[in-house]
């Protein structure tokens, strides 16, 4: 059983599509083990997306992530990182797969609905980024 981070990002949270999201992870066979509502601080955006500290779109990932509410969870099943990734489709939806989350709900490369882990390591600094191991079920 292996868990994985996943992000509804504030562009899904205000567009009132996060049962259609959550609903496609949950019919590939992933299940929710955590789940709550947040509203991230500039801040706190830039320490979850450190990583992409040197990336020119930095400044404007943390302050998209930073714009409003958003739902993180852990999921949870057979290979859910891999599962996950491809739920989710390509980060610029114009390359993602039909039936993807991105090509069907994002925007665009930026505004592109849903966060997922990319690796075990990752994963488990982001859930203890955002969860507590009581807050997992």
């Amino acid at each position: 059983m292996e868990r994985t981070l996943s992000i509804i990002k504030p562009d899904g949270v205000k567009r009132n599509i996060l049962g259609d999201i959550i609903g496609r992870f949950e019919k590939h066979g992933l299940r929710v083990a955590a789940i709550k509502k947040i509203w991230m601080s500039k801040e706190e955006a830039k320490g979850f997306y450190i990583v992409h500290k040197d990336r020119p779109f930095y400044d404007s990932l943390t302050d998209f992530m930073s714009e409003g509410p958003i739902v993180v969870m852990v999921l949870e099943g057979d290979n859910a990182i891999a599962k996950n990734r491809e739920i989710m489709g390509a980060t610029n939806p114009a390359n993602a797969a039909e039936g993807t989350i991105r090509k069907d709900f994002a925007e665009n490369v930026e505004r592109n609905i849903v966060h997922g882990s990319d690796a075990t390591e990752t994963a488990a600094f982001e859930i203890g980024y955002f969860f507590s191991s009581l807050e997992i079920l």
